[in-house]
């Protein structure tokens, strides 16, 4: 599928150009949050546009955008199906305290779709509310609301166990890789979540790192810049500190790596033509001289060159000789 739709009404070709996200968005009534993580969530399809290269933004079809919309109640159920909720509704929607619902999210069982930093840079999970639903729903999770937790679970958490950040780049991963169909792109979406040193052990080509660089996948984020305090705390969610989780993504990233360069090599600049110093003897002509030239070796830099002489030089001989003949003619 392309980014240009082409339908056809009473005989006539129209052109229906696809749109970027944030028009979608306004179109379909959607906050961009909100759009966004039904991107996510596969409830809204993007596609690549005639002659995008990796890395360059998607776009929405119209026919995708008359789809989401074309229902009676299409757009309410989508809204409900992208709602994400923060500990505190999320615990009433579970019916249980919030100190239950983070131990539950800290142990790993329930996983955060996004995040962002309130005014006290305190990162502020959320949760999707039909996710929340369906747990509560299930016979199999009424030991963990209800009563005392498992022993073993309560050791972990006294330990510091916190899994939410983990389970959230899991999450964030899987989404991004679904997107991407070029190799490449797939390679820089596992380098997204490590630190440079990492990357730099496994990809040694500096041509290599900067193009997987380029086609990193840029969070939107308004958290201020990679210095920022904001920009130091995502990076710190972001990258990836769990032994067994750099495992996977190292030895993802090498497969990858692989798959990629088969496919194609990473762009490199085009080596210039450089000269090479002439081997050849390096001839000089002196204005007015003739084609008849006395080769000279300069013996202290070891260049041969080919120094003619001039015609003034060469001409000195003939009165010479003509005098000889004259003094010849005389006696």
């Amino acid at each position: 599928m392309t980014g240009d739709t082409i339908t056809q009404q009473a005989g006539e070709v129209t052109v229906r150009p696809a749109v970027t996200p944030s028009w979608a968005a306004r179109e379909l009534g959607l906050k961009r949050g909100e759009f966004d993580l039904a991107v996510m969530l596969g409830r809204i399809r993007t596609v690549r546009t005639v002659g995008e290269t990796p890395g360059e933004q998607r776009r929405v079809t119209r026919e995708e955008i008359d789809r989401v919309r074309g229902g009676e109640g299409c757009l309410e159920a989508l809204r409900e199906g992208v709602r994400a909720v923060g500990t505190t509704e999320g615990a009433e929607l579970m019916q249980i305290t919030t100190a239950r619902f983070t131990r539950l999210a800290r142990a790993g069982f329930l996983t955060p779709v996004k995040f962002y930093l309130n005014r006290y840079r305190t990162v502020v999970w959320l949760y999707l509310a039909e996710e929340l639903r369906h747990f509560t729903a299930s016979e199999l999770n009424t030991a963990l609301l209800k009563g005392r937790l498992p022993e073993t679970l309560r050791g972990r958490l006294e330990d510091g166990q916190d899994l939410r950040a983990r389970n959230w780049r899991g999450r964030h991963a899987g989404f991004l890789l679904r997107q991407s169909d070029d190799a490449w792109e797939r390679v820089a979406v596992m380098a997204s979540l490590l630190d440079p040193v990492q990357i730099a052990e496994i990809v040694r080509d500096p041509y290599e790192r900067a193009y997987i660089n380029r086609l990193k996948p840029v969070p939107r984020s308004s958290h201020g810049g990679p210095e920022s305090p904001g920009g130091r705390i995502v990076e710190r969610i972001t990258t990836a500190d769990d032994p067994d989780e750099i495992r996977w993504l190292r030895s993802s990233l090498l497969i990858g790596l692989v798959q990629a360069r088969a496919q194609r090599p990473a762009p490199r600049p085009v080596p210039r033509a450089d000269h090479a110093p002439s081997t050849h003897a390096t001839e000089w002509t002196a204005p007015g001289a003739t084609k008849a030239a006395v080769t000279a070796t300069a013996k202290t830099t070891g260049t041969v060159m080919s120094v003619p002489l001039s015609s003034s030089s060469a001409g000195v001989q003939e009165p010479r000789s003509l005098m000889k003949w004259f003094g010849r003619r005389k006696s």
